[in-house]
């Protein structure tokens, strides 16, 4: 347990940040498994109304701190990726 009224301070910033991070980033991998979901089960009405929610939630979790830059752009990358290769015309 803190000793001190500065370290007490810390550990309640500390508590507030991992609530906020886990929230952002619990919610970016709900949003990530319902459109994967939605593309596994071959539902693209429901893939394409994921996909937006999956990229903003991917792109506001790495403008909050919770992961780096690169991690979400790689993210957004795969995920792009596998809704353009089930949606793509069958040729």
């Amino acid at each position: 347990m803190a000793n001190h009224k500065s370290a007490e301070k810390r550990n309640r910033q500390r508590l507030k940040r991992r609530e906020r991070n886990v929230f952002h980033l619990s919610t970016m991998r709900t949003y990530m498994k319902r459109l994967r979901k939605a593309l596994e089960g071959g539902d693209l009405e429901g893939a394409k109304e994921n996909l937006p929610l999956a990229l903003q939630a991917i792109g506001k979790a790495a403008s909050k701190g919770v992961i780096h830059r690169n991690t979400a752009s790689r993210y957004a990358s795969r995920v792009r990726l596998a809704f353009n290769k089930k949606n793509a015309p069958a040729a």
